[in-house]
């Protein structure tokens, strides 16, 4: 089996990425949606950080991943108890996938052959502690995306009907991508993802060509591609966990909190999850860096991930949600060091 695409290894696309350690670092962060051209690294990233990321600790023969046998759903049958290292589990969600197959239904098998009533779990229960990837989201029913976002908020998956009355843990990083040229999403669906950041096919000729290269030596040699971003990956990975460790010791100044409201009330943002959001997104990124507060440089770098897709359209404003934000930002923050020079 061909090992994912080193995390590391990929050229550009600043914000997915940022994007996607700050929601591996810190989970509640809500999911990832990306939008944007196709063949932009948008599935490989999530393959790559997944593999990039820690072994996590399991019971061998759980349905969803239970870190210790009486973590285990009593529904489960269990072929093997040994508590064994799995690779943080990636699972694609496919167009046109049915609810059952997504939350898991009565076994018609076991039904018919042995007349017993048991619970053939879904989708849901083998992304438990990793991610659930959506390749072009914006086309999924609308009655699937909500049952996802319900339990991915929720971080349980509770099914009552065909005579069942099941629950297990169902906690993992949903990630959406799409085009949005194909259709978008509903407001009310958008702002139940944690940040949204878009992606573009990169214009710059060399950066191009370096995407091609590198692509190139891992197809022709993939253990030799895999060894020479061996120490970049583990070097991002010790960064990811020695973020986790320190994530609830990160500050969060009177000020800042200021600042994250007085930024949402100018934009215009409903209710009060976009600074809820930005306010926890940019903990993750202080712990990241090493910082023991979350600072207004972590506000201005996640204003848009954490807000642009919550805005209302300004019939008056042709400019995007993301060029609206950094003007906001400039307004309520000043002008960057950058700018001002």
């Amino acid at each position: 089996m061909t090992q994912p695409y080193p995390f590391s290894a990929i050229v550009g696309q600043d914000d997915m990425r940022l994007a996607m350690i700050l929601t591996a670092i810190d989970p509640g962060i809500g999911g990832v949606l990306v939008f944007g051209d196709r063949g932009t690294g948008k599935s490989t990233a999530v393959r790559g950080l997944a593999a990039l990321l820690p072994q996590i600790e399991a019971v061998q023969s759980c349905p969803v991943n239970a870190p210790q046998l009486e973590d285990c759903p009593d529904w489960a049958e269990l072929s093997g108890t040994n508590v064994v290292k799995k690779a943080t589990p990636v699972v694609d969600l496919p167009l046109g996938v049915t609810e059952d197959r997504v939350l898991g239904a009565l076994d018609i098998e076991r039904a018919l052959t042995r007349g017993e009533k048991a619970f053939q779990p879904g989708l849901l229960a083998k992304a438990n502690r990793g991610y659930l990837y959506i390749d072009e989201v914006n086309l999924l029913e609308d009655h699937i995306v909500d049952l996802l976002l319900d339990v991915a908020q929720s971080g349980e998956n509770v099914i009552e009907r065909e005579g069942l009355s099941v629950r297990h843990a169902a906690r993992f990083v949903l990630v959406g991508s799409g085009n949005p040229e194909e259709g978008e999403l509903r407001p009310q669906l958008l702002d139940r993802f944690g940040l949204s950041v878009e992606v573009t096919t990169p214009r710059n000729i060399d950066d191009r060509i370096e995407v091609i290269r590198r692509r190139q030596a891992y197809e022709v040699d993939t253990a030799a591609f895999m060894k020479r971003w061996r120490a970049a990956d583990t070097k991002l990975r010790k960064k990811i966990v020695g973020a986790r460790d320190v994530l609830t010791s990160i500050e969060t100044p009177e000020a800042t909190m200021r600042d994250a409201s007085a930024l949402c009330l100018a934009l215009g943002s409903d209710g009060l999850r976009g600074e809820l959001v930005l306010l926890r997104a940019a903990r993750a990124l202080a712990a990241f860096e090493g910082k023991n507060s979350v600072e207004q440089g972590h506000l201005r770098r996640l204003a848009a991930p954490a807000l642009c897709h919550r805005l209302r359209r300004d019939p008056l404003d042709d400019a995007g949600s993301a060029v609206r934000i950094n003007r906001v930002v400039s307004e309520q923050f000043g002008p960057t060091l950058a700018a001002a020079e």
